[in-house]
């Protein structure tokens, strides 16, 4: 695993050297696809540091219908909010086999005491993700599922060589949670998209060809 991150930037993941000296104050464990590693409303208190692999992290309510918070990668952690001893506020499970370095709360505030650039990463962390939850909250609110929709698409897709395309590959169903809808809602949202030529979708894979309109 290679990390060329900049240790200033507190939005990245961590860089390669901070990553590996906190792995190693705690327990290394690998999981397999699917292994929920977080139960919403535990209270447990440790963090957990993806060092390879993929993790989501969502809610749920008692009928079982989930929604997604985010997803994450090597070089980001997750379990921070519990650190201050509360319930854990969401669900994390893995989406392929995953190492990650298990670390309690004492051994995270030793670490954050001797290494002031873990604890301006994870303050920055702290504030982007509650300005990501904002923005999500608004757009549930305020936003119908198509617009929810093409948030995503937009928000997701990276140009390469002058072509906007989602990186990652998404099932109806992965974007259906993300969005707060139904998966019947997003198969017919898709297909009228890919149908009036704003995007196409290959292999899962969604390449923006023109920018879809602001209603539908």
């Amino acid at each position: 695993m290679t990390m060329t991150t900049s240790p200033g930037d507190p939005l990245a993941p961590l860089a390669e050297q901070t990553l590996g000296a906190i792995a190693a104050t705690g327990v290394v464990r690998n999981f397999p696809k699917n292994a929920i590693l977080i139960n919403e409303g535990d209270t447990a208190d440790s963090l957990f540091i993806v060092l390879s692999g993929r993790i989501k992290v969502f809610a749920s309510n008692e009928a079982g219908r989930e929604i997604v918070l985010s997803f994450f990668g090597p070089g980001e952690y997750v379990g921070e909010m519990s650190l201050d001893g509360s319930p854990r506020s969401a669900s994390v499970m893995t989406v392929e086999p995953t190492t990650c370095a298990i670390v309690n709360r004492a051994s995270v505030r030793e670490f954050l005491l001797a290494h002031p650039d873990f604890a301006m990463n994870l303050i920055g962390k702290l504030i982007q993700r509650v300005r990501v939850t904002t923005e999500n909250v608004k757009s549930l609110a305020l936003t119908d599922v198509y617009g929810r929709l093409v948030r995503l698409i937009t928000t997701l897709a990276v140009e390469r060589d002058g072509v906007m395309a989602v990186p990652e590959k998404l099932t109806q169903q992965d974007i259906a949670e993300r969005v707060g809808a139904s998966r019947d809602m997003i198969s017919r949202l898709l297909k009228d998209l890919v149908t009036g030529g704003y995007l196409s979708i290959v292999d899962k894979k969604i390449t923006i060809l023109k920018k879809p309109p602001t209603a539908w």
